[in-house]
């Protein structure tokens, strides 16, 4: 769903209920600005992030990355950083 900013401001909790099942995307000048989603999507979207701060990840998951292992099948990869030069 889209809907211009000024649309957006004159029936915010409209917007908000519609948000709960679907993202509503808010227009500035015709071209999409904003998102707005409901706080479960949020949220999973969240925990879906390639990259995170150290500081936001739970004692169990630093844990869990601490003693995680490559296996032998990946080999392979060792060798492409050899010769990768940024």
């Amino acid at each position: 769903m889209k809907v211009s900013s000024k649309e957006f401001q004159q029936n915010v909790g409209r917007y908000q209920d519609a948000a709960l099942q679907r993202p509503v995307i808010i227009t500035k000048h015709n071209r999409p600005h904003t998102v707005l989603m409901s706080a479960a999507l949020f949220e999973i979207v969240m925990k879906g992030r390639a990259a995170r701060l150290v500081e936001d990840l739970d004692k169990d998951t630093l844990n869990a990355i601490g003693n995680s292992s490559v296996g032998p099948e990946h080999d392979q990869l060792d060798k492409l950083m050899e010769t990768w030069n940024p």
